[in-house]
């Protein structure tokens, strides 16, 4: 028998999750800058230091990406505005949907692609974006296209990209840090220093080092995996906001099936871009494509989570082009 749940579980498990692997993304950083900065300094003192620049170099890129990332994002998507002139069933859907998330009206842009599907952009709920392939228009029905428009908009109402952006200045502030312990270390930077200390006899700081270069190595690879699995949380938290949206999640199941089952190419998506749409755009059988990088759930995985607000059965692989109609 199905094991029916709430979609306010839903939503709770999954904030939940998602600031626990962000804790994690936190204490990689401090571990790693303590570590590097004790190895390079001898002091804890040094070790605050060297963990104070490395989180001041990924602020300064996160600012950048906070003001400008969403333009970048439109631009390199080849987004275009539209209007109720141009749009008008979309339009009254987002604006449907954005009185229920009750957050802005936010910009509208399309994107001339056959592969359905869409994303949302922007620092916070007054200044959001969202953005819709035309072949996700013309594929859906209003229903489908009600939950696809409340996914995207609860990733604004959940400051989704704002959080994503913390998660990945962490990210990145640990690659710079590694990078720099690496390099100043095999460039010979820590061979007088490991002298000085080898006739010092302090053993204790020989440790670290050795922990240092393995933390270096290991840290910029986990807290990758890390922001991955942050993202694929969200994703489960956008699901379960749009059915608390739209009171209906037969219309986002479906939508689910029909971009799954669709094999059109998204031409405009990136590696750099993939996280933010409703679903990968980077096809499996792409050469581009890679199962352990994964920034989504599977479908399939999203589709049971939704039966499970219901109470129906789960679904396998064979039941979902039947659930999509496309059989």
């Amino acid at each position: 028998m199905a094991t029916r749940s709430s979609f306010y579980g839903q939503i709770s498990a999954n904030k939940r999750n998602s600031f626990l692997l962000a804790g994690f993304v936190i204490a990689i950083f401090a571990v790693l800058g303590f570590a590097i900065g004790y190895a390079i300094t001898g002091s804890a003192a040094g070790a605050a230091g060297v963990t104070a620049f490395a989180l001041t170099i990924g602020a300064i890129s996160g600012i950048g990406s906070y003001f400008s990332g969403d333009k970048l994002v439109l631009a390199v998507s080849q987004a275009r505005p539209v209007d109720e002139a141009s749009a008008p069933q979309l339009m009254n859907v987002v604006r449907e949907m954005a009185l229920a998330a009750n957050v802005p009206m936010p910009a509208v842009y399309t994107i001339d692609d056959t592969a359905p599907n869409a994303f949302a952009t922007g620092r916070d709920p007054a200044h959001a974006s969202i953005a819709i392939t035309t072949g996700l228009l013309e594929k859906l029905d209003r229903e489908e296209l009600q939950g696809v428009i409340g996914h995207e908009l609860s990733h604004v109402r959940n400051f989704d990209i704002r959080f994503s952006l913390v998660v990945g200045v962490m990210v990145g502030a640990i690659a710079i840090l590694a990078d720099f312990f690496l390099r100043f270390t095999f460039w010979g930077g820590m061979s007088g220093r490991r002298s000085n200390r080898d006739s010092g006899g302090n053993g204790i700081q020989a440790v670290i080092i050795a922990v240092a270069i393995v933390l270096a190595i290991l840290a910029p690879i986990i807290s990758r995996f890390i922001q991955l699995a942050v993202s694929r949380q969200r994703e489960y938290l956008a699901d379960a906001s749009s059915v608390e949206l739209t009171r209906n999640p037969y219309g986002l199941e479906r939508a689910l099936a029909k971009i799954g089952g669709d094999q059109e190419v998204l031409e405009v998506a990136n590696r750099g871009t993939q996280h933010m749409y409703f679903t990968n755009p980077i096809k499996k059988f792409e050469a581009r494509s890679s199962g352990l990088m994964s920034t989504h759930p599977p479908i399939l995985d999203r589709i049971n989570r939704l039966r499970q607000l219901t109470g129906e059965a789960p679904l396998d692989a064979s039941d979902t082009a039947a659930l999509a109609g496309l059989e």
